[in-house]
C-alpha cells in the first residue's frame, strides 16, 4: 500500500479531528503530498497541501482552522482539523505527487453533526 489514511469518525461541531496519511518510504520524499475532501454529490477539492521545501496551501474555507504537516522519521503527513463545521461532512482524501507519478490514497470519512 502506497498510501494509507486513518483518523477519521464522528464529531460534533467545534470539536477537533485529526487525520494522518502513512506513505511509503519511496514516494514521501521530494514530492508534494495534500488532502482533498469530496462531499456526497459534489466533486472532489483540495483541502492543504504541503512541499517537501515546507509550502502549504490551504483551501480558503479552512484556512485558520485547518493545519497541514508532515513527520519525515515516519513517513506521515497529519491534517489537524479545529473548530470543525457541518459543511466539512466529507470522505477525505491524501494524494502524493512524486515526479510524473501521481498517488491516492483510500478515502477516510469524517462526519460533523450540527
Amino acid at each position: 500500500v502506497q498510501l494509507q489514511a486513518s483518523g477519521g469518525g464522528l464529531v460534533q461541531a467545534g470539536g477537533s479531528l485529526r487525520l494522518a496519511c502513512a506513505a511509503s518510504r519511496t514516494i514521501f520524499f521530494n514530492n508534494v503530498m495534500s488532502w482533498y475532501r469530496q462531499a456526497p454529490g459534489k466533486q472532489r477539492e483540495l483541502v492543504a497541501a504541503l512541499t517537501s521545501g515546507g509550502i502549504t496551501t490551504y483551501a480558503d474555507s479552512v484556512k485558520g482552522r485547518f493545519t497541514i504537516s508532515r513527520d519525515n522519521a515516519k513517513n506521515t503527513i497529519y491534517l489537524q482539523m479545529n473548530s470543525l463545521k457541518p459543511e466539512d461532512t466529507a470522505a477525505y482524501y491524501c494524494k502524493a505527487i512524486r515526479g510524473p507519478n501521481t498517488y491516492w490514497g483510500q478515502g477516510t470519512l469524517v462526519t460533523v453533526s450540527s
